[in-house]
């Protein structure tokens, strides 16, 4: 039901577009949320929108560079990242967590998953 799309591969300093369609269902109200996991490491949060108010929510690592965002009319979910790092190479996820919110910082506020997308930030 939620398809991540948008993965590359890329130079450091370069940005990228990634979204997350929906199918099935409407995610309105929901919070949709986006988590990576990098080779060896856990997987970890990465940011998130409240489809309701469009509150957004942000790790420290990549806030002010990537930026989450909402289209309503098609159902997707995106999230811009700009000024790339090597150490954002990573498998990205998107998510879903119906109401009521769970906290967006963990996987298990999250119901639904889509398939990841692979980033590769070259140095």
């Amino acid at each position: 039901q939620l398809q991540a799309f948008g993965g590359g591969l890329v130079q450091a300093g370069g940005s990228l577009r990634l979204s997350c369609a929906a199918s099935g269902r409407t995610f309105n109200n929901y919070a949709m949320g986006w988590f990576r996991q990098a080779p060896g490491k856990e997987r970890e949060f990465v940011a998130a929108l409240r489809w309701i108010n469009s509150n957004t929510y942000y790790a420290d690592s990549v806030k002010g560079r990537f930026t989450i965002s909402r289209d309503s009319a098609k159902n997707t979910v995106s999230l811009e990242m700009t000024s790339l790092k090597p150490e954002d190479t990573a498998v990205y996820y998107c998510a879903a967590d119906r109401p009521p919110y769970g906290s967006s910082w963990y996987e298990s506020s999250y119901e639904y998953w889509g398939q990841g997308t692979l980033v590769t930030v070259s140095s």
